[in-house]
């Protein structure tokens, strides 16, 4: 009989450790709390090493077609000067090509689209390992910032963290040709295209945890963001108030393993980081490659594969988390804009993570 594994989680992580494992010759069953995919969603930066992973589970090329290079970056201020460019033709010339964008439902499709029909089960959510049984060789925690496996592991040992920060999303009817952000004291928006006619967004704000405005999101960003350079007073112009969600910000004190026994941790469930790299599911795809191929080459010790995908894949997850950590406390800033700004164009002569 084959190896059996059972993700717990239908997001981009646990998609892509189905497709995976079965690629390495495992049964997979993947548990997805939601009654199907999600049809709407923000949009993705695909990093180099992100497509990889796809290429590594045969996705890639779909990837590049459903998307779209993107094309630029710049950090502005509020009245639209220049802060820093984020080169990336230097990307490209690093590592072979550019950033794709991507927007969620459609990377969850083609993940989707890519396993058996039976493999993939909705409605089925999972509040206990013990639910499972015990008939399978591993399990996968996938199930996101919030996880159930992670909590039966390691209980409130481990928490979530309140990154200091309330952050508003959303996708706006307008087009924009060129992405980036635009960092004022405290406060903080972003764009990226999305595709014809849809631009995706974002906005940010150090407050208190829970904090929330009492004239309501749209007020709030108009409040915040509308003098500032364009394209930015187009988008809230353009906004329905039903279309902004807002959430606070929280990232995962590290953990000290990503396995116990046959269970393994990945994406969000094992080093949710905050979105300031823009590398959460980029990271959640390189993980489920990487713990195939641990699992792959460790053959019939399912043991010695995951203590290989716990070696390679905690310390550097771990390391862009605190990155994207610091990122995000620069983003906080009031006073001293500009030793942040001088901070940020290091960082962009340093190069992004590819």
């Amino acid at each position: 009989m084959g190896r059996r594994a059972v993700v717990v989680g239908g997001g981009i992580g646990g998609l892509a450790t189905a497709l995976g494992l079965r690629r390495a010759g495992w049964a997979v069953t993947v548990l997805e709390r939601a009654g199907g995919l999600p049809e709407t969603g923000t949009g993705l930066g695909i990093w180099p090493s992100a497509l990889r992973a796809l290429d590594a589970l045969g996705v890639g090329e779909q990837a590049r077609r459903r998307g779209r290079p993107q094309l630029g970056g710049e950090f502005r201020r509020p009245d639209g000067s220049r802060i820093a460019t984020m080169d990336l033709q230097r990307l490209a010339r690093r590592h072979g090509e550019t950033v794709h964008l991507l927007d969620r439902p459609t990377l969850l499709g083609l993940l989707a689209e890519a396993l058996p029909a039976d493999v993939l089960r909705f409605a089925a959510p999972v509040d206990r390992l013990a639910d499972l049984g015990t008939d399978h060789d591993l399990v996968v925690g996938a199930d996101g910032l919030r996880s159930v496996v992670r909590a039966e592991l390691y209980g409130e040992r481990y928490p979530l963290r309140y990154a200091g920060v309330v952050a508003w999303r959303g996708v706006a009817p307008l087009e924009v040709g060129v992405g980036g952000e635009t960092w004022g004291r405290g406060v903080k928006v972003g764009v990226t295209p999305q595709g014809p006619g849809r631009t995706n967004w974002y906005a940010v704000k150090a407050a208190p945890a829970g904090w929330r405005p009492a004239d309501g999101h749209l007020a709030e960003l108009r409040r915040l963001f509308g003098d500032w350079h364009d394209p930015v007073p187009r988008l809230l112009a353009a906004m329905d108030p039903a279309d902004v969600l807002c959430h606070d910000v929280h990232d995962l004190t590290p953990l000290p393993g990503y396995v116990r026994g046959r269970v393994a941790l990945l994406g969000d469930a094992a080093h949710a980081m905050t979105p300031d790299l823009g590398q959460g599911a980029c990271q959640a795809l390189i993980d489920a490659v990487t713990l195939a191929g641990c699992l792959d080459d460790a053959g019939a010790d399912v043991a010695a594969g995951l203590r290989a995908y716990d070696r390679l894949r905690r310390p550097p997850t771990q390391r862009m988390a605190a990155m994207a950590r610091r990122a995000g406390w620069l983003g906080q800033v009031r006073r001293g804009t500009r030793l942040r700004d001088a901070a940020l164009r290091l960082a962009m002569v340093a190069g992004p993570p590819g």
